[in-house]
C-alpha cells in the first residue's frame, strides 16, 4: 500500500546552479549527487533538514527522461517561468521572507493574507514559481473559502 510520496521532481535549467540555489539560498540539504553509468543521467535530489522523508530531484530535461522534442519543449516553459512548483512552508513567514530575500531569493509576491495563511511567491534561478506559504492556525478545512 502506498505510504506517502518519497521524491518529487522539479524541472531546472542547470544542474550546479540549481544544486546552489536550492542549498545557498533556501537552505535544503544535497541528499544525493551521482551520475548513473558511464555517461549517464545526474542525480541530484535536495530536502530539508526537518523532513527526511522527502526528496526534490532536481533533473534538467534531457535525454535519457525525454526525447529532444520534449525536452526542448519543457526547457523553453520553464525558463519562461509559468510552471509551477509547489509549495514551501514556514512558521514564520515574515523572518524566513526577509532571510531569503537577503540571500537573494526573488519574490514575485510579497506576503499576503490568504484565506489558508500568509504566501509569498518566489522563482528558483530556472524561472519555476514556489508559493512559500505559513499555513492559517486552527484552519477549517470544512468551510467554503470561496472568494
Amino acid at each position: 500500500m502506498i505510504k506517502g510520496l518519497s521524491i518529487a521532481n522539479v524541472w531546472v535549467l542547470d544542474h550546479d546552479r540549481a544544486k546552489e540555489f536550492y542549498t545557498g539560498k533556501l537552505g535544503l540539504e544535497v541528499r544525493t549527487d551521482m551520475t548513473m553509468g558511464d555517461g549517464g543521467m545526474r542525480w541530484l535530489t535536495v530536502g530539508a533538514k526537518d523532513q527526511p522523508d522527502l526528496e526534490i530531484t532536481l533533473m534538467v530535461p534531457d535525454a535519457p527522461a525525454l526525447d529532444p522534442e520534449s525536452a526542448e519543449a519543457l526547457k523553453k516553459l520553464v525558463a519562461k517561468g509559468v510552471l509551477g512548483a509547489g509549495v514551501f512552508g514556514t512558521d514564520d513567514i515574515h523572518a524566513d521572507y526577509q532571510t531569503l530575500k537577503a540571500r537573494g531569493v526573488e519574490f514575485v509576491q510579497e506576503p499576503q493574507e490568504r484565506p489558508y495563511g500568509t504566501e509569498a511567491i518566489f522563482r528558483d534561478d530556472s524561472g519555476n514559481w514556489f508559493s512559500f506559504t505559513q499555513r492559517r492556525e486552527n484552519l477549517d478545512l470544512g468551510k467554503d473559502w470561496s472568494c
